[in-house]
This record gives structure tokens, sequence and C-alpha cells, in this order.
């Protein structure tokens, strides 16, 4: 089994080695395979970087925001991620946070999976999720929880997680209102601070993440259209902005839920991040990539890095 996981891993290497060298010759700086975690200091690694159809070769969105060698915070779990958590050698029992950006399949349908691979680790302690209040078909994160964990869920053998009987780590959840107008803080620690936003993405509750490590700021922007005032302000600086590209330019459908390349360049010349990071791709968006990354890279003139599931990007001092 361990010699068929090693093999996985390699191909998956193998192939993100491929797509950076096909990108190189771009100019773009590409995060390279490299080992992640680093054994100190701060990294980001993409678990999915694909979206919701399967037709791109990637799992869909998440990341891991590695601190010191241990994997502190998971941003989203989309389809396909906890395979990917598995591959990367993170442990349940050192997540110090899960925040959900939203409820759709491909950020929060594997979510589940992770927590019944934490049934078989020695996890104690609470685990802190956040995710956004309710609105129109989606549910809140407590209605999320309880559909799936509560008596008559779908996952009730799993309930455990909802008041830590059974030996497991009881979820500590923070279901954040989307009508509100300021960033609201959702974690605090010694190692990491997590603040959340919401932001709009049609007619699903959404929020974006500001997690804090040390010195270190990393925006995960999730899906949207990057239309909220006050948005710019709360990405401001960021070491490392992570931005959703499945639209291509020209797009005249989904402009509602997602912003166009160039949309996304303007904005992160607002923002001003140190590096960006483009993910979420889809097969729309990756037909003309070279074309789409021109038109981001027309309105930021930083460091750009294209997502592949598995990459990591060490975030520099």
């Amino acid at each position: 089994m361990r010699r068929a996981h090693l093999l996985a891993s390699l191909c998956c290497s193998i192939a993100v080695m491929a797509a950076c060298s096909s990108r190189a010759e771009d100019g773009l700086n590409i995060a390279g395979p490299r080992p992640c975690p680093p054994a100190g200091g701060v990294a980001v690694q993409v678990l999915g970087s694909g979206g919701p159809i399967a037709d791109d070769g990637r799992a869909s969105t998440g990341y891991l925001v590695w601190v010191d060698g241990k994997s502190r915070v998971m941003i989203d779990a989309g389809g396909g991620s906890f395979l990917r958590f598995g591959e990367a050698s993170a442990d349940f029992t050192d997540l110090d946070f899960v925040g959900l950006s939203h409820f759709h399949t491909d950020h929060s349908a594997d979510f589940p999976a992770l927590l019944k691979s934490g049934y078989f680790s020695d996890r104690s302690r609470d685990l802190p999720v956040a995710g956004p209040g309710g609105g129109g078909p989606f549910p809140g994160l407590n209605a999320y929880l309880n559909g799936m964990l509560g008596d008559g869920g779908v996952y009730a053998y799993l309930g455990g997680y909802l008041d830590g009987s059974g030996g497991l780590a009881r979820i500590e959840p923070v279901e954040v209102n989307t009508n509100a107008e300021k960033a609201m803080q959702v974690f605090e620690n010694e190692r990491v601070r997590v603040d959340a936003f919401p932001v709009p993405h049609g007619i699903v509750p959404a929020l974006a993440f500001r997690v804090t490590a040390g010195e270190k700021v990393m925006v995960f922007s999730s899906d949207q259209n990057l239309g909220r005032a006050g948005y710019a302000d709360f990405a401001r600086h960021a070491s490392l902005l992570v931005l959703h590209m499945p639209l291509p330019e020209g797009a005249t459908s989904g402009t509602t839920l997602h912003a166009v390349p160039g949309r996304i360049g303007e904005f992160a010349a607002e923002a001003r991040p140190d590096t960006v990071l483009l993910s979420h791709f889809m097969a729309r968006s990756l037909q003309e990539l070279d074309e789409n990354v021109a038109r981001v890279r027309s309105g930021y003139e930083g460091p750009v890095v294209l997502a592949e599931d598995l990459l990591c990007h060490t975030v520099p001092d």
C-alpha cells in the first residue's frame, strides 16, 4: 500500500512538473513541485485547483496552510481534496481550523470524508469550523452540520462530532452572517488568526478567509465576482492572494458568480499583494490559458503563480 501511495505521489509530481515547465517560457513565476511543508516557516499547498466538472483532471477546491511543518489550516474541502490531503501527508490531528467558504459541492463535498478519516485519528481537542449563514436553497453552517451529523442525518453515525461523544473531537462551529458589512474574526490561537469576510457569489452565501501566521498573510478569495465594497481592503498587502479564475475573458454567463481575468488583474492591482495564486480552473478557462493569464497580468504587474494539485508555495520572509 505504501509503495502504491509513493507511486501515485510520484506520478502527480511529474504531472505538476510538466505543467510548470510548459508555463516557464511565458515568464510566469511558477512555484514548481517542491517538498511541502518546509521544516520551518509558512507554506500554502493546493489540494484542489479545479472546479465542479470532472473534465479538467484536477480535484475541486481545497487548500492547506502549513506552519512550521504542521498542517494547521484547511480552507475548503471540495471533491478530491480528501485524497490530496492524504497524498500531502497532512494530519487531521494537527488541524487548528477548517474554513468552508460556501456549500457548493466543489467546496464542501469532501468534508464528511475528512471527518470519517479523523475518526481513526488520536484527535481529542475541539475542531473549530467556520462557514456562512444560510440563504435561499443553501443551508448555513449549523444546518449543514446537523443535516449530515444530527439525528436523522445522512452521516448520523458520526454524530459524536457534534457533542464530542464516542471519543470524537467536538466540532466548534462559527457561523458567519453574510449580510455583515465588516470582517469577523473566526479563530485565533498562538499560531494563527483567521478572519472571514462575506463575498458576492450570485445567490450563494459565501466567505473569503484571511489567515495570518506571524508576519505572513494569506487571503483565500473563494468564488466571487470581486464586486463587494471593502474587499480590496480585506485583501490588501497579502503575502499571497488566492484568486479563482474559472471563466475566460469575454464570458457572457457566470459573471454574477465569478470575475473574468481582466477584472481579476484590476482587483489584484488595487489590493497589491506580494504574489497572486490563480486557481479554481475549469476547462473553459484552461483552453485559452495564455490569453487569460495575459489579461490578469495586464492589470497586475507582480508575480503570478498558476495552481496545480499538490503545488506547494512557500511564503517568503
